[in-house]
This record gives structure tokens, C-alpha cells and sequence, in this order.
């Protein structure tokens, strides 16, 4: 496994110069997106197929243990507030569980039945999609929980930085991340690391963009639990329809804070027609506003 041996490249790292310690970094930062680029037929075969999934109500899960399990776990959890993803609808298995988010938890990469048990315990079946990512491709419980998903019928997508490995053999879709030798051997946490995290955004943005939760460039489900998100989202809905801040902060209290509904008001909608465009266009607000629009031209 590449990503675990020493570089010679790398053997008197600690001795550098330390801007010659960054420039190397940097460098290899820039060949970890290069890797994600070089991967990009299988990133968009993985997108649609989840899609599809998703389209039919099922659920996105994710999969792995220590470096590679957190930064799944984070991209995830990103996506409830960025794209109000439900909840329910997202699944998180992290080997050591929540506790392994900040500390290392003895064994847990390991624990393959445990991996087996989770993915039986939330029924793991043919309408959700798993993404399993280890950078070796060997992990003892991402690979279980693959194994495990692939059994009961859901689609698996294998991401790891080594390739011909069994995460990426037994996954129905591979996605290999070729980021070589780290610069401290065998912390996956740089290159491997980077590559991984900018492939999964990659995958769920564009998932979310397909589900018709952005709309003109702007992330229309984000949810605001604050006072600088409540902002935004008028802001956001000024720039889809043109209306001032203060009318557009009256929309969407009437829309109860949803940006969908909102703009459709803003179009002369009522909220009953705006329920309806949306709901015969499966929430898609380009395909509703496109309906008004058309509505409009042939009444005139």
C-alpha cells in the first residue's frame, strides 16, 4: 500500500528548511486534486447511480473508520444545514461511534462484526446507497460494512488511495484516489486525506444539485439556525427574485422560512398555488417557476 510506505523523497523532512517543508506540502496537496480530476468518470457514474437512489426515497450513508470515517462523517453532517437534507434520511457510521470523532478509539478499525451489526440493526437494503471510504482499502470495518450493504442489496461505492484493493474490487462502483507516498509516512490526513474530502463534496454537491436543492447557484434548503443564516437566506432570496430586503423578509414569514415557497410568492403566487407548483414538480423550483412563467406568456 503506497499511501503506508516511506518516501524517500521525504526521509529527512525534519531537517528541511521549513519553507522547503511547506513548498513540498503544497505541492502534494496540488496532486491530491489532481487525483480526485483523474477520477472524475467514476465521481459522476457514483453521483447518478446515488441519485437515483435517493430519488426513490432512500437513504445516503456513509462509512469508514479514523481519518477517512471522520471526514465521511463530516461531509455528511454537512449536508442536513447546507441542503436540508432529512435527517433520517442520513446514516453515519463511524467505527468507535461518536466518540471517535475526536479521539482515536483502540480497535474500533478492527470491528468488523460490529461494522455487520450496524448495517443489519438500521436495515441496510436496496434503496439506499453506501459510500465506504478507507485509504488503504483495506480497513477491517469500512470493508464490513460494505460487504454487509452490498448483501442486502444496496448500491456500494468504494473510495480508497490504493488501488487494486478489496474496497475497491467489491464495491459495485470504485473510485480510486491515486495521491502515492504521503510526506509523513502513513498520515493519511495529507495527501489522501485532501483527496478524499474534496472527492465526497464533490459527490454530494452534486447529488444535492440534481435533487434540485440549488437554483441558480444558490443552496435554497439551507437551514437557518441563526441570526447570519436568517440573513442569508433573505439575501439570497433578493438575488433570485429582486426584491427588497424588506419584502423579501415578509415572504418568507409567510412561507414560514421557505425559500421555495418565498420566490413563488414573489411571483404572485398564493400559498395554496405555490404548494401545488411544487408539489407537480417534485419540489424542483426551476421547473415551478418555470410553470408560472409559462402561465404567464399564454395568458397575455
Amino acid at each position: 500500500m503506497i499511501t503506508e510506505y516511506p518516501s524517500p523523497r521525504f526521509q529527512d523532512i525534519d531537517i528541511w528548511d521549513p519553507a522547503e517543508i511547506l513548498d513540498a506540502m503544497i505541492a502534494g496537496q496540488l496532486c491530491a486534486v489532481a487525483a480526485v480530476r483523474a477520477a472524475l468518470p467514476s465521481l459522476l457514474r457514483a453521483a447518478l447511480a446515488v441519485e437515483q437512489k435517493l430519488r426513490s426515497d432512500g437513504r445516503l450513508i456513509y462509512a469508514g473508520a479514523g481519518t477517512s470515517g471522520r471526514l465521511a462523517v463530516q461531509d455528511g453532517a454537512e449536508l442536513m444545514p447546507t441542503f436540508g437534507w432529512p435527517r433520517d434520511r442520513l446514516l453515519l457510521l463511524l467505527a468507535g461511534g461518536d466518540e471517535a470523532m475526536t479521539r482515536a478509539v483502540e480497535g474500533a478499525e478492527d470491528e468488523n462484526t460490529e461494522a455487520v451489526n450496524l448495517v443489519r440493526h438500521h436495515d441496510v437494503g436496496r434503496h439506499d446507497a453506501l459510500v465506504a471510504v478507507a485509504a488503504s482499502g483495506t480497513t477491517p470495518f469500512t470493508l464490513a460494512a460494505l460487504r454487509a450493504a452490498k448483501e442486502r442489496g444496496a448500491l456500494t461505492i468504494g473510495i480508497a488511495n490504493n488501488a487494486g484493493t478489496p474496497l475497491l474490487e467489491e464495491a459495485e462502483i470504485p473510485i480510486l484516489l491515486e495521491t502515492g507516498a504521503e510526506p509523513i509516512a502513513g498520515s493519511t490526513r495529507m495527501n489522501a486525506g485532501t483527496a478524499q474530502r474534496v472527492a465526497l463534496s464533490m459527490l454530494s454537491t452534486l447529488v444535492m444539485i440534481r435533487l434540485g436543492r440549488v437554483y441558480r447557484g444558490v443552496m435554497i434548503d439551507v437551514q437557518s439556525s441563526n441570526r447570519k443564516l436568517e440573513r442569508r437566506k433573505r439575501e439570497m432570496l433578493c438575488h433570485l427574485t429582486g426584491a427588497q430586503p424588506d419584502v423579501a423578509a415578509e415572504a418568507l414569514t409567510r412561507a414560514e422560512g421557505n425559500i421555495r415557497q418565498a420566490v413563488l410568492l414573489l411571483l404572485g403566487c398564493t400559498r395554496d398555488e405555490a404548494h401545488a407548483l411544487l408539489a407537480d414538480s417534485g419540489g424542483n423550483l426551476r421547473q415551478a417557476v418555470d410553470q408560472v412563467q409559462r402561465a404567464r406568456t399564454s395568458a397575455r
